[in-house]
């Protein structure tokens, strides 16, 4: 313990003054189309979104896509878009998710800076939905678009809720220390935006 506090000790004396925080009020400023702004910042971190007028929309934009069309085993949690070969719910065990190909989400809000979507845990029977699909799909409101994360934590009401939720942006992806990109080694290999307004 002497020498972690003998190195605390170093931190401390050597940080110097205390840095008033950046502003970032003029971010949103710099987004004037919110929307048009978040399917560029997730195309950025490699995903797909599409903008779609309502969610019959955006359900039949779902239904062309050929992850959705090849799907034998898929899970949708959004209401009226897309479908589900069975109830998550009814399942027990996370293990027997094994093997889906499709989830489809439905995210609380947007982050336009960097293409995230929010999603509540409460909205999932189970955590390893969002981690365990071959494609994933997530619908979220343009009228629920924020501009940058410090926006979206500040509109997050996250007393009494569930003690977890995830921002998705993009598949999962990871780099080696040979700079070799991977998509889908942890998670779903292609994710898509319906962003609905």
């Amino acid at each position: 313990m002497a020498a972690r506090e003998e190195i605390l000790a170093t931190l401390r004396r050597n940080a110097g003054p205390p840095r008033p925080r950046p502003s970032l009020d003029g971010l949103a400023a710099s987004f004037p189309d919110l929307p048009a702004r978040f399917v560029e910042a997730v195309a950025a971190v490699g995903g797909t979104a599409l903008r779609v007028a309502d969610r019959a929309a955006a359900d039949a934009a779902l239904r062309a896509l050929p992850v959705h069309r090849q799907a034998r085993r898929m899970v949708s949690l959004a209401a009226g878009i897309g479908s589900s070969t069975f109830d998550p719910a009814a399942v027990a065990d996370p293990h027997a998710l094994d093997g889906l190909d499709l989830v489809v989400l439905e995210g609380t809000l947007g982050v336009a800076e960097n293409g995230a979507v929010w999603v509540e845990g409460a909205s999932l029977p189970h955590r390893a939905l969002v981690v365990i699909p071959e494609h994933l799909a997530v619908v979220v409101a343009a009228a629920s678009l924020v501009p940058d994360l410090g926006a979206a934590y500040a509109r997050l009401d996250l007393a009494g809720r569930p003690r977890w939720g995830i921002f998705l942006a993009g598949p999962s992806k990871t780099a080696d220390i040979e700079q070799a990109l991977v998509i889908g080694a942890h998670g779903a290999r292609s994710a898509t935006v319906l962003v609905i307004g």
